[in-house]
């Protein structure tokens, strides 16, 4: 099996189709996608963002 960066490769859909090593996690995000009420989807965004800023930040260098 070809090993390719999902994050870069795959930003206009899945170039690996049925292949993909992670087919499970689609079939999950889209039940999650279908089951889940757009306002509950927007709660879990909100809680998710003030959970962010109550963290210290995070320096990034670049050496």
């Amino acid at each position: 099996m070809t090993e390719i960066n999902c994050q870069e490769a795959c930003t206009n859909g899945c170039v690996l189709g049925e292949n993909c090593p992670h087919l499970a996690y689609r079939s999950a995000a889209s039940q999650f996608i279908a089951e889940t009420p757009l306002d509950r989807m927007l709660e879990i965004a909100e809680e998710s963002l003030q959970r962010r800023r109550r963290q210290p930040p995070k320096w990034v260098s670049q050496d």
